[in-house]
Formats: structure tokens, sequence, C-alpha cells
């Protein structure tokens, strides 16, 4: 099983790509997290804005290689969860998964948690609002595809329907 799991910077991605790998160990099944982050280009190949590289950009991502990495990962593990902000944006990535999340969060949420993550030091505010508006134009789910739960990022995530739509088998065609 392919999982792919998409949303904004600090929505919960990570802590539900972990979550589920923790839930798939405890049932035999081994898994594995390919987080999106790791296939970027190098910087000097990747687009910048206002002179500064331009993380939350469709190109700063190596998408071949993250596919790659997905199919060869579903060849030696029963469960690969891929995560990232532009989980859904490359049709070709897209089509390898079996089942999708997207957790959402409000731009308030994201605000406030953009401002406590310390990671990359001070970040300008009109890069943060630049992350934003990348979200709203790359990061979004597209129709077609895979099934899709829509998770709210915003508090705790309903572990219950998680399981629910894991379990559920995909719909046929119609006959």
């Amino acid at each position: 099983m392919i999982i792919g799991i998409g949303g904004l910077s600090r929505a919960g991605k990570t802590k539900l790509a972990k979550r589920l790998r923790k839930h798939f160990r405890e049932q035999g099944r081994s898994a594995l997290i390919l987080h999106q982050d790791e296939f970027v280009f190098p910087e000097n190949q990747i687009p910048k804005v206002r002179d500064r590289v331009d993380w939350e950009h469709p190109g700063s991502i190596d998408f071949h290689r993250f596919r790659q990495a997905i199919l060869d990962a579903a060849l030696r593990f029963d469960v690969v969860i891929a995560e990232g902000l532009m989980a859904f944006y490359d049709a070709e990535t897209k089509r390898l998964y079996d089942k999708c999340f997207f957790v959402e969060i409000s731009k308030p949420t994201f605000l406030r948690r953009k401002a406590a993550d310390k990671r990359w030091g001070e970040e300008p505010e009109w890069y943060v609002e630049h992350i934003w508006k990348s979200y709203l134009k790359y990061g979004m789910p597209a129709e077609g595809g895979a099934p899709l739960l829509r998770l709210s990022g915003e508090g705790r995530i309903e572990w219950e329907e998680v399981i629910r739509f894991l379990k559920e088998e995909p719909e046929g065609p119609e006959k």
C-alpha cells in the first residue's frame, strides 16, 4: 500500500505519518516514511523569489527521484507513506497512491505555528505569506485519483476516522 499525505507546513503531516507507521508496525507490517523535503534539488537549481531560495515552488522538488524512491520502497515494505507540501502536485506521483490524506489548518493556525518554528531562524513576513500562497497554488489536492480523506490539523486527529478510511475498499468501476 502506498499512502500520500499532503498539507501545509506545520499542519501535522509528519505526525500523522509517524502514527500510521506505528499502527502498521503494530499489525506486523513493515512501513516506511518518505519525506518530500528529502528530495529537493541542490539550492543552485531551485527557483528564487526575491533573491531567496523558493523551497515552496514545485521546481524545488525532484519529483522523478521522489517517485523512484516510492517505487523502490514499495518493493521492500508493506506500506510506504509519502508526505509533503506538494505530495499531490505531480500527476505521476499522485497516480502511485492507494490512499491519500490531506491535513488542513486555517491561516491563523499556520501563522501561529510558523512563528513558533525557529528551525530556520526568523523568516520575513513576506516569505511566510509566500508559503501560504504557494500552499494554495501547489499544495491543494486535485480531483481524481486515489480515495482522499481530509483531516483537520487544528487539534487532535480523529484516529478512528483514519482507521475506518484505511479499511474501506476502493470503489470499483460502475457497472
